[in-house]
């Protein structure tokens, strides 16, 4: 093959690859959901209950859950897990009923 028949097969190849991953992360969003709602959900217990700090939280994650990042608003006693661009999920703390997921904002074709 020459290098412009290899160039060639690189331009059409590559963004067929991309689309392909894109498509698979998207049809994964509703595990994602699930499992950002589960890793705020253990942070914040673990942060607000059990006192340790947020990057020690991490580690009573499960295998595969590495891709969530978490994130705390201290003042209103809130951790955010999140895999960026595809799932978000905030718990907030509240001391008598414990940790609470935030409710869900239907999107604007939904009725309310």
């Amino acid at each position: 093959m020459t290098g412009r028949r290899i160039a060639k097969a690189f331009i059409y190849i590559l963004p067929a690859i991309i689309l392909a991953l894109i498509y698979y992360a998207y049809s994964q969003k509703p595990l994602l959901e699930v499992g950002v709602g589960y890793g705020a959900r253990v942070a914040c217990g673990c942060r607000y209950i059990g006192n340790r700090s947020l990057a020690d939280c991490k580690k009573d994650f499960e295998p595969g859950m590495e891709l969530i990042k978490l994130s705390e608003d201290a003042m209103t006693k809130t951790v955010t897990a999140s895999v960026p661009l595809l799932a978000t999920r905030s718990v907030r703390f509240d001391p008598v009923l414990g940790c609470q997921p935030e409710a869900i904002k239907p999107k604007n074709n939904q009725p309310s």
